[in-house]
């Protein structure tokens, strides 16, 4: 197969956006609940997370922080005592998100009220929802 023929090219919308990488790796379902609760608790077990994160399931938690340490944005310390205990802890790459997830806490306080009303404008209107 030719190279030239599989190489990506601007007009892929992976590559259009150049946020769209960032958005698949913090942005995915549940990513953003655990990055906060490392950042905002500190390490924690599996089972605290479990607990702050009340709706998510244990196989989702552990495939989510599995990926998360993959992408570097979580740090896995194991120890190995009797029993053998494990804690997660938000890695300096994922620290420096706070600015990003600041700034989008202030677009939520600031829009999400104004997102509200135009959803329930658009499902007044006849046809709308």
């Amino acid at each position: 197969m030719n190279e030239a023929a599989t190489a990506p090219t601007a007009a892929d919308p992976e590559f259009a956006c150049p946020v769209s990488p960032v958005v698949d790796i913090v942005f995915s379902r549940w990513t953003t609940p655990i990055l906060w609760s490392l950042h905002t608790y500190g390490r924690q077990r599996f089972v605290e997370l479990e607990r702050r994160i009340t709706r998510i399931t244990p196989k989702v938690l552990t495939q989510r922080l599995r990926q998360l340490e993959r992408d570097g944005l979580v740090v896995r310390t194991y120890y190995p005592e009797i029993p053998p205990r494990v804690e997660y802890e938000i890695s300096e790459l994922g620290r420096s998100l706070a600015p990003l997830f600041a700034h989008l806490t202030e677009w939520a306080a600031e829009n999400l009220g104004h997102v509200a009303a135009a959803r329930a404008a658009y499902d007044a209107e006849p046809g709308g929802a």
